[in-house]
């Protein structure tokens, strides 16, 4: 499994390609890869970008938890998998997004490209630049996530 780090400025072209930062390449290891899924993220205006390798675990994930004779399972299959498109890396290592998911993230020509452990966040930087919590907020929510309900001296 690869892991994503860091966060990097990129441009999109007026064909709607990005190009992969060096990085991101260099985090994939020997084994680079140029099958991506890219689709709608859940919780904000971005987009998800995954390699395929773990894109085909994060479905094995969703199977395990879904019945697709479930009316609400299947509503949500249908938006989940709504927004989301296989992209292959270029040769000069750009990455072709495809329009409809550029306009509904409203990305335009600057973007952000976040590693985000397991997957490529892609933001447009105004939306970026938005989403910063205050370092007391940032704090409270880890301890309220990591923290744990243990009572030892703090």
């Amino acid at each position: 499994m690869i892991t994503f780090i860091g966060d990097y400025p990129c441009k999109v072209d007026s064909k709607g390609r990005i190009l992969l930062p060096a990085a991101f390449k260099k985090q994939m290891g020997e084994r680079v890869i140029d099958r991506f899924v890219v689709k709608k993220a859940i919780f904000e205006k971005s987009l998800w970008l995954y390699p395929y390798e773990e894109w085909e675990r994060q479905i094995s994930i969703l199977r395990s938890k879904i019945n697709p004779y479930n009316r609400a399972h299947a509503e949500f299959l249908r938006e989940f998998f709504k927004g989301t498109a296989e992209i292959t890396l270029d040769n000069n290592n750009r990455l072709l997004i495809p329009k409809r998911l550029l306009e509904w993230a409203s990305i335009h020509t600057d973007v952000v490209l976040v590693g985000q452990d397991d997957k490529i966040v892609i933001w447009d930087k105004q939306s970026y630049d938005k989403q910063t919590l205050s370092d007391e907020d940032f704090a409270a929510l880890a301890e309220k996530i990591l923290g744990g309900n243990d009572n030892t001296v703090k």
